[in-house]
């Protein structure tokens, strides 16, 4: 029996597959500290189980598929903070961004359509494109130029007369990188001189640091018909196991699109989406000191990986990773080394590597990524681990 094509140009998760070598390292009684996905330590606000527990039901029945009506409610209220409105018709309730991306693709691409999409990029994007039988399209960006993408011409390369889409993430995962207004105008001209849907996923929209404004895709009138916003409340709120996410758009057709795919699956799980329409109605206040907490871990993670002969970092403006290039032919390598071999005080740390973030083959052999999702004590260690390690490593390669 032979699978499908599709999965078989799949890859596995380059943040997920390298787990069992951590969780043996565990067992042999090593600590790691894991910095190579994002499950932030943070904790998830009272409100979402207090909400929960609250609820006076005889029957836990099915919700609609376009969501239950007070969560839709609370993300129209969400996003007129940003002055952005929207009604119960442009949103969808998605279990988490993945899905939201999914029925998108599904919606949106036909066999052998094209999404462009600066690389790095999140690794599962190409899982959810490939599914629907499109092809990713790389913008290729390097660790020297601090992974810039806003480029005409780097654009214009990139684009032909079979791409539908530029998916961006803003901020960005893996690399931090956040966009200007200018050029988040730039992208949306591009658009619309191209004829494209404009996909933004803006799950980390509130990790803007440095005293950056925040914005989003959805403040620019001129695309609202060819845009698709994706949402989510893992990341913004620490809730990464509720599953619950969305998808934002004006677009008629592509709202009446997702809901056939939305009405098949039935709907998102009732209880997580009554807990998600709490956090979702956090006073904004609650953004600005998430917002504090992670640009610290950042600092402290920079200033230590700073600290190491021979990495190529530039400091990211958003979201909560970096991406760091290391005088290493091989991160996956070096990375079994720190879980097999070494250990500092019976301690070792853990990274995502690169390669699997990238479209384009060769690229990321030598760069990882962190989340700097813990302490910043622990960061701090676990970055002081890194450097230990690359030592090691290099002496070991001699």
């Amino acid at each position: 029996m032979k699978l499908s094509e599709r999965v078989e140009k799949m890859q596995f998760s380059p943040i997920r597959r390298f787990n069992e070598y951590a969780l043996e390292a565990e067992r042999n009684g090593k600590k790691i500290y894991r910095l190579n996905i994002g499950q932030p330590d943070v904790e998830t606000p009272e409100c979402f189980l207090e909400a929960i527990k609250s609820i006076n039901l005889d029957v836990i029945e099915y919700a609609e598929s376009g969501g239950v009506e007070d969560l839709q409610q609370a993300i129209i209220d969400y996003f007129r903070i940003y002055n952005i409105y929207y009604e119960k018709k442009d949103i969808m309730v998605t279990a988490g961004g993945s899905e939201a991306l999914n029925m998108l693709f599904t919606t949106i691409l036909d066999p052998g359509d094209e999404v462009l999409i600066a690389e790095p990029f999140y690794t599962n994007y190409h899982t959810f494109i490939a599914a629907a039988n499109g092809k990713v399209v790389p913008v290729t960006t390097s660790a020297e130029e601090g992974y810039h993408y806003a480029d005409v011409d780097k654009l214009e390369a990139a684009v032909t007369d079979k791409t539908k889409a530029i998916l961006i993430t803003n901020p960005g995962n893996p690399t931090g990188t956040i966009l200007t207004k200018d050029e988040m105008q730039l992208i949306i001209d591009f658009a619309i001189n191209h004829d494209l849907w404009i996909i933004a996923d803006e799950v980390y929209r509130e990790f803007a640091y440095d005293g950056r404004k925040v914005y989003s895709f959805g403040m620019f009138e001129e695309c609202k018909n060819r845009l698709i916003i994706v949402d989510s409340v893992s990341k913004r709120f620490s809730a990464c196991g509720a599953r619950v996410g969305c998808l934002v758009t004006k677009n008629e057709d592509v709202a009446q699109g997702v809901m056939k795919l939305a009405q098949g699956r039935l709907c998102v799980a009732t209880l997580d989406q009554i807990g998600a329409a709490a956090l979702y109605r956090l006073d904004k206040s609650y953004y600005k000191e998430i917002r504090t907490v992670y640009e610290k871990r950042r600092d402290a993670v920079y200033e230590e990986i700073m600290k190491i002969p021979g990495v190529i970092c530039k400091k990211p403006g958003g979201s909560f990773y970096l991406m760091v290039k290391l005088p290493v032919d091989n991160v996956e390598n070096f990375l079994m080394f720190l879980l097999k071999e070494y250990s500092d005080n019976n301690e070792t740390v853990m990274f995502s590597p690169a390669g699997g973030f990238y479209a384009t083959k060769g690229l990321g052999r030598d760069e990882l990524r962190i989340a700097y999702v813990l302490n910043e004590d622990s960061l701090r260690r676990g970055i002081q681990i890194l450097a230990g390690g690359l030592k090691a490593y290099k002496e070991k390669e001699d």
